[in-house]
């Protein structure tokens, strides 16, 4: 079990060094001690996939949050987990038979967190506080960002664009992100408040990270949660963020995504 509470603050994700393949004994054990444990992935890595159904598999939680997917899309889903290949495939995520395992894995009520494609332009527009669905104020909605952190975010935002937009064009960016975060934490509260504890999370790592991601969102929210927050790394490359435990796999051939802006 390796836990690494503050280390990849410290990191950038060309920094490589060995970790784990996969949970441990006791890294299973560690998160049956938990009420949430959020598990962050690159969409497009099947042994991210792997590890997320191994945890599920293992922690056999009351619920499962998605990040892909609407709470009406989630409806479609579980009257037909093997045939909703098709429409997960229009709704644009990484092949279904990389996430069918997790979703199997376990008999964990479904929760849908999917902010609309609508919504989240608005959101880019209009700032966060504008669009959220809830209580802004319970996930620290209503108050600015933090100068440093919005520096750091917005650092993100410019590098992920392949430093092809205008930094000033990349705020609403921010307050897209926030509105994830939030309607993630959102539907986990909603979720604990109806079927219980324990809780897994599946999401992208930036969602993942405790520094000011979903886990520090709940942590606004319910403060009495036992939390563990798990980012996956590509060829030990740490993602950015904290986390409380790092996996690592092998990365994917993809496309340089910088190709779309040239």
């Amino acid at each position: 079990m390796k836990l690494y509470p503050f280390l990849f603050a410290l990191l950038t994700p060309t920094v490589a060094f060995p970790l784990d393949a996969g949970p441990s004994a006791d890294d299973l054990a560690l998160f049956a001690t938990a009420d949430v444990v959020i598990i962050g992935e690159t969409h497009d890595n099947p042994a991210h996939h792997d590890v997320q159904a191994q945890i599920v598999a293992a922690l056999q939680p009351a619920a499962l949050v998605l990040e892909m997917l609407t709470p009406e899309q989630v409806a479609a889903l579980t009257k037909d987990l093997p045939g909703y290949g098709a429409a997960w495939k229009e709704a644009g995520w990484p092949d279904y038979k990389m996430y069918l395992p997790i979703f199997t894995a376990s008999n964990a009520e479904i929760f849908g967190a999917a902010v609309p494609r609508d919504v989240a332009r608005a959101s880019y527009t209009d700032g966060v506080a504008a669009h959220f669905d809830g209580d802004v104020a319970l996930f620290g909605l209503d108050q600015p960002l933090p100068t440093d952190q919005y520096d750091q975010r917005l650092d993100l935002q410019f590098f992920a664009h392949c430093e092809a937009m205008p930094r000033i064009a990349l705020g609403g960016m921010i307050e897209v992100q926030r509105l994830r975060d939030a309607t993630l934490a959102k539907a986990a509260v909603d979720a604990l408040d109806q079927v219980g504890k324990p809780m897994v999370i599946i999401t992208g790592n930036g969602h993942a990270r405790t520094d000011w991601g979903v886990p520090a969102m709940l942590r606004l929210a319910r403060s009495e949660l036992v939390i563990i927050s798990v980012g996956q790394a590509e060829d030990g490359n740490a993602p950015e963020g904290t986390f409380d435990l790092v996996y690592d796999a092998p990365s994917v051939d993809r496309p340089d995504p910088c190709d779309a802006f040239k």
